[in-house]
């Protein structure tokens, strides 16, 4: 390769499937860099990430890890993302601060489907990537047939940039497909230069004129030499690649072994080489990197106990200095992360990726100047998928819980929590199972508050199905002034979706007109609870006709009066089970599509159409309705049918009457509960 010119600083975005070694591969690339003095693993629990409890724990990463090095006078941020597609909210917003993304898959057809997600997301933001195809070193490492299953999933012309040399099932190097030159790796160290083996590795001369010809689509001078049967010089190859690479137009295709820190160097020097000026990506975001003053860009909020609140963020013009306000807000401490390890740092320039401390305002996606004003445009919060009911297990901890989850769901924005309305439960939402435990165990790990979680209640409602009139007294003498009051109501059903309407036909002052409201309100308060054990709705009461005492009669009478003509006249009226039914547009690449017939008839639900997903390669959509009952862990087996890929937004539809066996479950188990 030529020498090039130090450039500004830049961030490369690590993404890719869970275990295809990501964070082992940015130790390789830190040590390569001289950033870390050893390799640590994150089998062993000593890896510069993945160093929070919950990593360890799970031996696998559960937030962003953040490290910066020097490598050839170049000054680099990389950001290793949770590979947990149920952690991927972390990821795409991380991509807001990278100028490319290594894309880490492993060498098999069968797991390339596991990187669609991310391939769609990097494709619809046009930011540049590589392909890091990792565990070459395992004997069924499969290079082409990988390859070619990743071309069907994403419109990018995905172009090898080297082949492997094999001795036997072990691949040892490497042949550059660009200059021609052939490479032996050495453990944790740059490759070799070595002769082409003799006989060169099968289909060497096809894939290097496939490689060719694929960069030729993107520059008319390199298709006219191949044309005339030339190849440039590797120089002007290089530098096609690297403007193929920097406009999106090509996915160049490296490989290695992060373990043994094969193909590391190379990898390094690809991004040194090809990975454009922060200028592009802020040209990319909307950002005039050329203004004078400061912008800086926050991606990412972390609280620890020891250090507070953290807006990590990506400098993307100017000089951010320790004490320095931004939108109203003064800078209390910067922090760097060189070698992955947070260090306080007195200023850092345009280009780095630092951590400003106590912006307690300062929420994920904004944007900080001296001025304010500007804005860069986030990804779209993920739907939530999965819900558990929670509570502290501590009476004395309840108070601080919604605090504490506050400040997770400030952290990961689809990460929510709701008191709900319908069953008064503590609801928390996410991506999974995965996704929630995680957030428990960070509430027990940071704020040593312990929470037990179960699964929601549904909030089913109940109806009736014919009207009934019915005539109820409340009447009570103890001493002193009485109680007294007397209702005669009608009670019928209304349209589904109705809600609840109360009249009255009082005439003549049978009940003065200072206790209708109190009526109502008894209504109001029997309808918490209907004959079946649930909150009433679509009904109508009309109180027609009653009697007053002038003496004993008051609201409190009148109140009561109108409870009991509802306990009474209710269970006349033919009540029945209601139950929330969700329309779900369920997303899984086409080849799963038969598979959805029977998922969703095994859960009591209805497909309405099937339809390709516009601007998804390769996906196709259902549509479809199911009661909420169903909907608890359908995420868990649409993954478990579709590699771990398929999603599904939703939103509530209608409630429809439950009848039957299900309808007897559900009431057997809410009058149990309330014994």
């Amino acid at each position: 390769m030529t020498t090039k010119a130090p450039s500004g600083p830049r961030c490369a975005v690590l993404v890719g499937s869970y275990s295809s070694g990501k964070t082992t591969l940015l130790e390789g690339m830190l040590f390569a860099a001289g950033a870390i003095g050893r390799k640590g693993s994150v089998v062993e629990g000593n890896s510069a990430g993945d160093a929070s409890p919950e990593a360890r724990e799970r031996k696998m990463s559960t937030e962003l890890n953040v490290a910066s090095a020097d490598y050839l006078d170049e000054r680099w941020s990389f950001i290793d993302c949770p590979g947990n597609i149920e952690l991927a909210q972390d990821a795409y917003n991380a991509l807001t601060a990278a100028d490319a993304a290594v894309v880490v898959c492993e060498p098999q057809p069968d797991k390339a489907l596991a990187v669609a997600p991310v391939l769609r997301f990097l494709g619809e933001r046009k930011i540049p990537h590589i392909l890091f195809v990792n565990k070459m070193d395992t004997p069924d490492a499969n290079l082409d047939d990988t390859v070619a299953a990743l071309k069907d999933l994403s419109d990018h012309s995905f172009v090898l940039r080297e082949y492997p040399i094999r001795a036997g099932e072990d691949t040892t190097g490497y042949v550059d497909l660009v200059s021609g030159k052939a490479y032996a790796w050495k453990e944790d160290a740059d490759s070799e230069e070595i002769a082409v083996p003799e006989p060169p590795p099968a289909r060497l001369d096809a894939v290097r004129t496939e490689t060719l010809e694929s960069l030729a689509d993107h520059d008319d001078a390199l298709l006219e030499q191949l044309l005339e049967d030339s190849v440039p010089p590797s120089a002007d190859l290089h530098a096609i690649c690297a403007r193929a690479f920097g406009d999106g137009l090509v996915v160049p295709v490296f490989f290695g072994s992060a373990l043994q820190g094969h193909g590391i160097h190379r990898l390094l020097k690809a991004l040194r080489h090809e990975v454009p000026d922060a200028d592009r990506a802020a040209e990319r975001l909307g950002i005039n990197a050329s203004g004078a003053d400061a912008f800086t860009h926050v991606f990412k909020t972390l609280h620890a106990a020891h250090t507070g609140k953290q807006s990590v963020a990506r400098i993307w013009r100017g000089t951010i200095t320790d004490g320095m306000t931004l939108d109203g807000g003064r800078v209390g401490g910067l922090v760097g992360f060189a070698g992955g390890k947070p260090d306080k740092v007195a200023s850092a320039g345009a280009g780095e990726v630092v951590a400003l401390g106590r912006m307690e305002s300062v929420p994920t996606g904004a944007v900080l100047t001296p001025a304010g004003g500007e804005a860069v445009e986030m990804p779209e919060t993920l739907t939530p998928l999965y819900s558990l009911a929670i509570h502290a297990a501590e009476r004395a901890d309840e108070v601080k819980l919604p605090g504490a989850l506050a400040k997770l769901a400030e952290e990961d924005p689809s990460l929510r929590f709701e008191a709900s309305p319908d069953t008064r439960e503590l609801l928390i939402w996410g991506q999974g199972d995965t996704h929630l435990h995680i957030a428990l165990d960070r509430l027990r790990n940071r704020y040593n508050l312990v929470a037990t979680a179960e699964r929601a209640q549904v909030p089913y409602k109940e109806t009736i199905r014919k009207p009934v009139s019915q005539h109820a007294r409340h009447k009570k003498q103890s001493g002193g002034h009485g109680q007294f009051g007397d209702v005669h109501v009608d009670i019928k059903p209304l349209a589904r979706g109705g809600g609840f309407n109360f009249a009255d036909t009082i005439s003549g002052g049978v009940v003065p007109k200072q206790y209708i409201p109190a009526v109502a309100a008894g209504v109001r308060d029997y309808m918490e609870r209907g004959p079946l054990g649930f909150p009433v709705a679509d009904i109508s009461v009309t109180l027609t006709d009653g009697q007053f005492h002038a003496v004993d009669s008051s609201d409190m009478a009148f109140k009561a009066a109108a409870q009991l003509a509802m306990r009474e006249g209710m269970p006349k009226a033919n009540p029945v089970l209601l139950e929330p039914i969700f329309k779900v547009n369920i997303l899984v690449p086409n080849q799963f599509t038969s598979r959805i017939q029977r998922l969703v008839s095994g859960r009591r639900g209805q497909i309405l159409g099937f339809e390709a997903k516009e601007g998804w390669k390769g996906w196709d959509e259902a549509n479809v309705t199911l009661p909420q009952a169903e909907m608890h862990d359908l995420i868990n087996e649409l993954r478990s049918i579709t590699q771990g890929v398929g999603t599904f937004t939703w939103e509530f539809d209608h409630m429809q009457e439950c009848s039957g066996k299900q309808a007897d479950q559900v009431i057997a188990a809410r009058a149990e509960a309330a014994q």
